[in-house]
């Protein structure tokens, strides 16, 4: 299952809207065959390794990382391919959160006479797909929160200074992010504060990256480097208010996808926003918009990841901008907390990293 699991982190980017999923046939205590889900519309790692066995795969024991699909897509069900190729057993690292799968698999085999085993590595083979499970199951993106932020909890100055807080290798780790993920998220007002491009350099060269921009009171200016840059896969222009047609054309000339979403006092609903994304096939969303937007998408409980880089550094004052804006908890019980919590040293940074693990009570801004 290990090995497996290590096939199926090769599949990337390349299988979505697909999950990544890698397998292993085993025979008389050796691997026969072993491959993974290389492509969005190629056969499914189990599929292949079928294919590679042939009539070896008779008698053996598949080892899968994740649930073996049971209806029709773009290709034949698994379950069937693996009734036909004679397989013993199956050992499967998690199940499916896909409606159309989940738990079917092992039902339609166990029937076929094969034994099966569900559970093997699971935490593990869960967090290869938490994206996609997010996705097929809550449909929204699954959500990463980035901040760059000084130890006294600043990210800009009280003049709205922000570069830079962090070091070139948190940079560097930051652009790691937006190269896994299928679109950025920022704030208006923090392209007016920036002005950025909002693509994945740096070493991580991402062309399909979406940019996506919450317009709730401010104007985004069409002069905006994400607007006018070259690079990146389209930028998508969420507003709470629908702009006058002139604008609209300015917009749509610049190739931007405009989203007209309900207003929740004078900023963009977020929840609907996230639909909307999930239907366009973005599977994993970075945040990286300033201090609202982030309390925004805590408070609507649409954050899954959090990546804060800690600069050793004092800005102070009462001022300056604050990673988290809005009116927080009331009580330290009500704060949101992080699980399986990691700290490294980059450069002279400290990265935070983990998941969240209760979503709700945090305050509104």
């Amino acid at each position: 299952m290990s090995r497996a699991l290590s096939l199926a982190a090769r599949g990337g980017r390349a299988v979505r809207p697909n999950p990544r999923v890698g397998a292993v046939l085993v025979k008389c205590g050796r691997v026969v065959a072993a491959g993974y889900h290389s492509r969005f519309g190629g056969p499914h790692a189990e599929a292949r390794v079928l294919a590679k066995a042939g009539p070896d795969a008779r008698g053996g024991t598949l080892y899968v990382s994740l649930e073996p699909c049971s209806t029709r897509g773009k290709t034949p069900p698994c379950t069937g391919e693996i009734i036909a190729a004679g397989v013993r057993r199956v050992v499967i690292g998690c199940r499916d959160r896909n409606p159309a799968n989940r738990g079917r698999a092992a039902g339609i085999l166990r029937r076929a006479g094969i034994k099966v085993t569900v559970g093997v590595r699971e935490e593990e083979a869960r967090k290869m797909n938490r994206d996609f499970f997010t996705w097929v199951a809550e449909r929204r993106p699954y959500t990463t929160l980035k901040l760059a932020l000084s130890l006294d909890g600043r990210i800009a100055t009280r003049t709205g200074d922000s570069r830079w807080i962090s070091s070139p290798p948190s940079r560097e780790f930051g652009h790691y992010l937006r190269s896994i993920s299928d679109a950025v998220l920022v704030g208006a007002n923090t392209v007016i504060r920036d002005d950025p491009l909002l693509t994945a350099r740096m070493g991580s060269s991402h062309p399909d990256l979406k940019r996506v921009v919450l317009e709730g009171r401010t104007r985004l200016p069409l002069s905006s480097r994400v607007l006018t840059g070259r690079g990146g896969g389209g930028v998508i222009l969420a507003t709470a208010s629908p702009p006058p047609k002139s604008r609209t054309r300015q917009l749509e000339s610049r190739g931007v996808t405009l989203v007209v979403l309900p207003s929740r006092s004078g900023r963009v609903n977020l929840k609907p926003l996230f639909r909307r994304l999930a239907g366009m096939g973005i599977m994993r969303l970075l945040a990286e918009g300033g201090g609202e937007t982030a309390a925004s998408l805590l408070a609507a409980g649409l954050v899954d990841e959090v990546h804060l880089f800690f600069a050793p550094v004092i800005i102070g004052g009462r001022d300056a901008v604050p990673a988290i804006g809005g009116p927080g908890v009331s009580r330290v019980k009500e704060a949101l907390r992080l699980k399986n919590l990691r700290v490294e040293r980059l450069s002279a940074d400290i990265h935070v990293s983990g998941y969240i693990s209760r979503k709700k009570g945090f305050s509104r801004p």
